[in-house]
């Protein structure tokens, strides 16, 4: 029972999972919850709730307001890469004692047999570099391992690695270690944020937080300040701003070249690459207080402020500049997203308003009259924009080659569109009435045309690969379209794709279809995934799962068998391995041109390519048993 100078929390998830409950000091900050939050998912951000006013790390447990309750909500913040086919060289494994075991491209970090003593532990977080893995430990100690100089050789800081770690970040060169005593710890390439001694005198004590770009660190502290290092022209010198980020920032944010910070006062620092945000100086004036959010594409950054109003800055003509359309921004913006040269503001009232790269969708003049209201939705391809209005009708612009004019399609998108989703170069709208009404570059799944009829009613999910669209529809009929020997023609298996389709995934360049019977249908690129043929007998029935690396698909089956095809050398032929794969698998794991299978008994399977983690002969001792998660 919590005493007078403890406070009980919760902390729970938006699905009502208890992440932690306990009681705290009352003297602490509220960076002692997130340490909490980040035990139950080692290397995940979070942000925490109570109620709708967000609990930064450095606000004292006794400032939050009692009568909204001790439930605490945990938000985990995720990347779309999580969503992605990885596109690693290799494979690291968790095991259930905690152990460590990985395999593949010897170069990519992926050696760890000289620190595999080390790794037989609970390991709680591992991540990486380019070139190099760090694990953390539940003793809070710190392993490395992989290229010396890309932070694998930690020696030069090992007496300050062996305990009292809690957070790992990572550059493409280098690694940062939060302490539980606020400190942090830095090696690797010195010109990637490995070499802190220029601001060790401010990482001695304080530290909660520490974000990374390509090349640079920032670490945000108790007190509310920030602190910098690494390379200069990615924002690793923030000594022109430094008087301003000495107290209350909350949130930092970046493009590729520069970091934008938040402050509790509603202000914004920057520094960084000039012409990618960096710099905004210009727009200063209108950047000390009210801001509540900011966001970025490739070169610019968008602030929306409490009134409503929208502040840019950046490189001119990718969305840095938004004098064209400044009367339009001054209140009433609820969200900015944008492509990568543009962005697009939805207001409160329901209008638009666009501003960047004029053709790639910083200019919507010409249908400026039908964005002046009623938009609920809007998204993109790399290079258009698509609203979605509270009538159901769509309205485009951008890139017109790119999904940008969708006048062909115009008649079919003035009523009952409840979503649009894209290829990189088309779009794909669903309506109500189940039918799909598709534009942009016809040989990525523009045009759909040969199979319109198809797709006038019932549709009920569309997905793609990386050149056309399958449709899945009510009554488990499959309709294809976009570049033909990319799996945009399944004429040569349409008789098998009448009904039944639970569920299509595809490679590169394939689809595969799996039946509500367990039989599976494949198209596309023969080599990549699409002929099926020569082990079609294993396909007939039985099939729980299909994954696919770029080339080559892997089907599980209800009695734990794996049948595989499609590319030989990229993981399309398990026969080295063959014997493993008769029962027993549960889930088969796929990076970009090899696979992992995982097994009942705990053990892991590889086969592919040889340089992309299949061989794990190395390891082989260490995969027969106790292998519970495989990334």
């Amino acid at each position: 029972m919590a005493t007078s100078e403890e406070i009980s929390f919760e902390l729970v998830e938006p699905s009502g999972h208890v992440v932690a409950r306990g009681a705290w000091s009352a003297t602490l900050r509220a960076d002692s919850l997130y340490q909490s939050a980040h035990l139950a998912k080692p290397g995940r951000r979070c942000r925490l709730l109570q109620g709708t006013l967000e609990i930064t790390p450095f606000t004292p447990l006794a400032a939050l307001d009692l009568s909204l309750g001790n439930c605490i909500q945990v938000v985990w913040l995720s990347s779309s890469a999580a969503d992605r086919r990885s596109r690693s060289h290799s494979f690291a494994a968790i095991k259930a004692d905690g152990s460590v075991v990985t395999w593949g491209r010897a170069a990519y970090g992926v050696n760890s047999l000289e620190v595999s003593a080390l790794l037989t532990g609970v390991v709680v977080q591992v991540c990486g570099t380019a070139h190099a893995f760090a694990a953390l430990k539940a003793n809070g100690s710190v392993v490395t391992w992989g290229r010396a100089g890309d932070g694998g050789n930690s020696s030069a800081v090992a007496a300050l690695l062996m305990e009292g770690v809690v957070q790992l970040c990572g550059t493409s060169g280098a690694f940062a270690a939060i302490k539980a005593d606020g400190s942090v710890v830095t090696w690797g390439d010195a010109r990637f944020g490995g070499n802190s001694l220029a601001v060790a005198a401010l990482l001695t004590e304080g530290v909660v937080q520490v974000y990374g770009n390509d090349r640079s660190f920032a670490a945000i502290k108790t007190n509310g300040s920030a602190v910098t290092w690494g390379n200069a022209d990615f924002g690793g010198n923030s000594i022109a701003v430094a008087a301003l980020l000495t107290e209350g920032v909350v949130q930092v944010c970046g493009t590729t070249h520069a970091f934008a910070a938040i402050k509790a006062n509603g202000s914004v620092v920057t520094w960084g690459r000039a012409d990618y945000g960096g710099n905004a100086s210009v727009v200063a004036a209108l950047l000390t207080e009210g801001v509540v959010h900011v966001c970025g594409n490739d070169w610019a950054f968008a602030a929306i402020k409490a009134n409503g109003s929208v502040v840019t800055w950046g490189r001119v003509g990718n969305g840095g500049d938004s004098s064209a359309v400044a009367a339009f921004l001054t209140d009433g913006v609820v969200q900015v997203c944008g492509t990568a040269h543009a962005f697009a503001a939805i207001k409160a009232d329901g209008s638009v308003v666009t501003w960047g790269r004029a053709g790639d969708g910083g200019n919507s003049s010409a249908i400026a009259a039908l964005l002046i209201e009623g938009v609920v939705q809007v998204c993109g391809t790399a290079y258009a924009f698509a609203a979605i209005k509270a009538n159901g009708s769509v309205v485009t612009w951008g890139r017109a080659d790119l999904g940008g004019n969708a006048s062909v399609v115009a008649a079919l998108l003035t009523e009952g569109v409840v979503q649009v989703c894209g290829t990189t170069h088309a779009f794909a709208a669903i309506k109500a009435n189940g039918s799909v009404v598709t534009w942009g570059r016809a040989d990525y799944g523009g045009n759909a045309s040969v199979v319109a009829a198809l797709l006038t009613e019932g549709v009920v999910h569309v997905c793609g690969n990386d050149w056309a669209f399958a449709a899945i529809k009510a009554n488990g009929s499959v309709v294809t379209w976009g570049r033909v020997g990319n799996g945009g023609d399944s004429s040569a298996v349409a008789a098998f794709l009448t009904d039944g389709v639970v569920q299509v995934c595809g490679t590169a360049h394939a689809f595969a279809a799996v039946k509500a019977d367990g039989s599976v249908v494949t198209w596309g690129r023969a080599g990549d995934g699409g002929n099926s043929s020569a082990i079609a007998a294993l396909l007939i029935e039985g099939v729980v799962q299909v994954c696919g690396t770029a080339y080559a698909f892997a089907a599980v089956k209800a009695n734990g068998s794996v049948v595989t095809w499609g590319d030989a050398r990229f993981g399309g032929n398990a026969s080295a391995v063959a014997p493993l794969l008769t029962e027993g698998v549960v889930q088969v794991y796929g990076n970009d041109r090899s696979f992992a299978a995982l097994k009942a008994n705990g053990s892991v399977v590889t086969w592919g390519s040889a340089a992309y983690g299949v061989n794990s002969s190395a390891v082989a001792a260490l995969l027969t048993e106790g292998v519970v998660q495989v990334c």
